[in-house]
């Protein structure tokens, strides 16, 4: 079972303006001259832990990573003006572009594998291969599944606190209900509704419960800008023109060396969606992991995910000659 590289600090890291509003912290690690790769964090609106610089060989890998929108240490904080799928993308390819790299591979999980898939398709001419993780199409079904009626079946005892957050004739709806509260005017009331729901998240996101997940989303930093963004997106249809836009427009990236990694536990983004992508893109490979749930720290994920990484290094090195 591959492990993680040893913990790595940047080289470089620092701000970059992408619109009138938005600055976004980036940071690279690894060799300056070596593969490129670009790392997409989860949420959207989940942001930047050192963990996730550990799944490259530094000495081969150049890897450059960023808080998206609103995200982390991006300002301005859980901002949603100027805030959408497209925006992320441009904001990929301006870092691309501001570090010279041509083409890179694209590694991400959760809402990351929805923006990598979404980048893939605009710019496939700039992909080496794409790393996926923990399938999330942002389709309706997927949503009705972890925020109205489905998860909440396997996870009772979690569901309560999201249940409760929202008054009994609002539950219909649950997004809806979560939305207007997360776009309160009243800085508690936002705060209250993005601990219930980030949490939930947090709770669900391992086979095994881990309460320092939980412990995590109960800061209000991270928990404001992960349900806030989320909601914004997930209510928005995250900006694509079509529910099955991804799966649609998978032609686009039938050339591109893809490999997906799918816990077989995943609640909050069930196999079905990683299924669904798997027969649209019967060339990428497709590893289920059986002991897993969604977290990308979970050991069998980690080890499939490291095991990608090292043979597209092995693939680039015997090319090079």
């Amino acid at each position: 079972m591959k492990q993680l590289y040893p913990e790595i600090e940047p080289f470089d890291s620092g701000m970059l303006k992408v619109s009138d509003i938005h600055e976004i912290y980036y940071e690279r690690v690894g060799n300056p001259d070596g593969i490129p790769v670009v790392f997409l964090h989860g949420g959207p609106g989940g942001g930047l832990i050192p963990m996730y610089r550990q799944f490259f060989d530094p000495k081969a890998y150049h890897v450059v990573l960023f808080d998206q929108r609103g995200s982390g240490k991006s300002t301005p904080h859980a901002e949603l003006e100027e805030n959408t799928t497209w925006d992320l993308i441009n904001d990929i390819e301006t870092l691309r572009e501001k570090f010279g790299i041509d083409k890179w591979y694209v590694f991400g999980g959760s809402w990351g594998s929805t923006l990598s898939l979404a980048y893939g398709i605009s710019h496939p001419n700039r992909c080496l291969g794409l790393v996926l993780r923990g399938i999330f199409l942002t389709r309706k079904k997927e949503l009705d599944w972890f925020y109205q009626y489905g998860a909440s079946e396997i996870f009772p005892d979690f569901w309560e606190r999201f249940r409760d957050a929202i008054p009994e004739d609002e539950r219909g709806d649950f997004m809806t209900a979560y939305h207007k509260r997360l776009t309160s005017d009243d800085e508690q009331t936002r705060l209250d509704a993005a601990r219930a729901w980030s949490t939930w998240e947090g709770a669900t996101s391992k086979l095994y419960p881990s309460q320092d997940l939980m412990d995590h989303w109960e800061g209000a930093h991270e928990a404001l800008s992960l349900a806030r963004i989320e909601c914004h997106y997930f209510m928005n249809n995250s900006f694509f023109p079509s529910e099955n836009y991804l799966i649609e427009n998978v032609d686009k990236i039938r050339d591109i060396p893809t490999f997906i990694v799918q816990g077989r536990y995943d609640v909050v983004c069930p196999m079905t969606s990683a299924w669904d992508l798997h027969r649209a893109l019967p060339e990428a490979e497709f590893v289920v992991v059986p002991d897993s749930g969604h977290s990308v720290s979970e050991k069998g994920i980690t080890s499939a995910l490291v095991e990608a990484m090292d043979n597209f290094r092995d693939k680039e090195k015997a090319a090079a000659g």
